[in-house]
């Protein structure tokens, strides 16, 4: 492994790449640090003091402790994450849509402007609602949050925090294009990870003032570990469906008659069911939190990671986009079609249609395994931490991002090394990404 890291010096165009995601994610996390203004920090961060295991907290970690300070991208990247999921859920209902995600590079960039004006359109919904739900909010003391509540303070909230959001939008949209991995992902793969060292010393801190056993942290630490053990297990197996290729005659030599397989990864989706699903909870959740009304602070209630119905909305919507997500990607049809165009054919299935199900069919079967395991990751771990009133947001959801998110980064670097003849990062076969 060491040696793999030494090839990528070797690698000029690699070692740019890299070096312009560090620069991008560095400046993402400088960001973090930028308050916005009318904010009073110090009561603020003595709300979230207090609501470290709460839904607040889970936003606070995606955001990458942007929220905390209400930074100018305390939004995160979640309102692109929702608009993204708005237009795929559109383009099948919406001709016009399907029609543009069809005409292939115009489309997409079509489809994407939407996407960039849709953020726009909810990350102001969204500041505004934390804007106003701020100015009635107090810290130690009666210490208000805003300093100079009223439509002066909404407005700079508002535009801020809309503007923060679209400056990280282009940022993870740059990374994806010029840097090494999905830049979307890396973003809120450096929030989270940027929040563990403030996590571990806030726990250290409390097994020394005896508010928490060594006992239960070492409990955490061996669920940690089992679920990482867990994740990189299942991230790297697949399905192997047996393909045949036929024996073709082209002028006096004779081309094919091997045998290969298809790879169905058990988890297709990869990290994008539960960043997709926290995101579509997260949207009414945060609204919810700042509006004063009997009715609104049921649904907050409700909305609580430790509450059973946010869980089994949860799974429900992982469950929904781990089909979705696998059904964009992978196209059965073309598979087939690809196959019988060079010759290939699944032995015991006619070539065509008949491959065509078949290979739907196993897909079906492995992506409800598949929606299975993440459920389980995500929602199994947040339940037995909240138990044990862990001070700390740190779940199921974001073990599989980080570990899932690494796990594609390096397969993307080790393509990399491979293509320009240079040993990966494992001696013994290679690091296969999702893609």
């Amino acid at each position: 492994m060491i040696g793999g890291f030494q090839n990528i010096i070797k690698v000029p165009e690699l070692k740019r790449r890299i070096l312009f995601t560090l620069i991008m994610l560095a400046v993402y996390r400088l960001g973090c640090h930028v308050p916005t203004p009318g904010v009073n920090g110090q009561a603020l961060a003595a709300f979230f003091d207090r609501s470290g295991g709460t839904l607040f907290g889970l936003f606070n970690m995606f955001s990458g402790g942007a929220l905390r300070n209400l930074s100018v991208m305390a939004l995160g990247i979640m309102p692109y994450i929702s608009s993204a999921i708005i237009l795929e859920l559109l383009t099948v209902v919406i001709p016009y849509l399907e029609r543009l995600k069809k005409e292939g590079d115009a489309g997409r960039k079509k489809i994407t402007q939407y996407t960039r004006y849709g953020t726009v359109v909810l990350s102001s919904i969204q500041g505004f609602g934390i804007a106003v739900g701020l100015e009635s909010m107090s810290g130690p003391g009666g210490m208000m949050v805003v300093n100079n509540p009223g439509w002066g303070f909404r407005i700079v909230a508002v535009i801020t925090l809309a503007a923060g959001t679209s400056f990280l939008m282009w940022l993870g949209e740059q990374i994806t294009e010029r840097g090494i991995g999905n830049g979307i992902s890396l973003v809120i793969f450096s929030g989270i990870v940027a929040g563990m060292p403030a996590a571990i010393g806030n726990s250290l801190q409390l097994i020394r003032t005896g508010e928490m056993s060594i006992f239960l942290m070492l409990i955490i630490i061996i669920v940690m570990v089992a679920v990482v053990a867990a994740i990189c297990f299942v991230e790297r197996g697949q399905r192997r469906i047996p393909v045949q290729y036929a024996k073709r005659v082209v002028g006096r030599r004779m081309y094919g008659g091997q045998s290969t397989h298809l790879p169905l990864r058990i988890n297709t989706a990869g990290v994008i069911p539960p960043i997709f699903a926290s995101s579509i909870i997260m949207f009414p959740a945060t609204i919810t939190q700042f509006i004063d009304m009997p009715f609104m602070k049921t649904v907050s209630a409700v909305l609580m990671p430790s509450h059973i119905i946010y869980n089994l909305l949860y799974i429900g919507f992982i469950f929904f986009f781990c089909y979705f997500y696998t059904a964009v990607t992978f196209n059965p049809v073309d598979v087939a079609d690809n196959m019988r165009k060079y010759g290939g054919f699944i032995p015991g299935i006619r070539p065509g249609k008949n491959t065509a199900d078949y290979i739907d069919k196993v897909l079906t079967r492995i992506t409800f395994g598949g929606a299975i395991y993440v459920s389980i990751v995500c929602v199994l771990p947040t339940i037995l931490i909240g138990q044990f009133n862990v001070p700390f947001y740190f779940g199921g959801t974001a073990l599989l991002i980080v570990v899932g998110v690494a796990i594609d980064t390096v397969a993307q670097i080790e393509s990399h090394l491979l293509t320009r003849h240079y040993e990966g990062f494992m001696k013994k076969g290679a690091l296969k990404g999702r893609r």
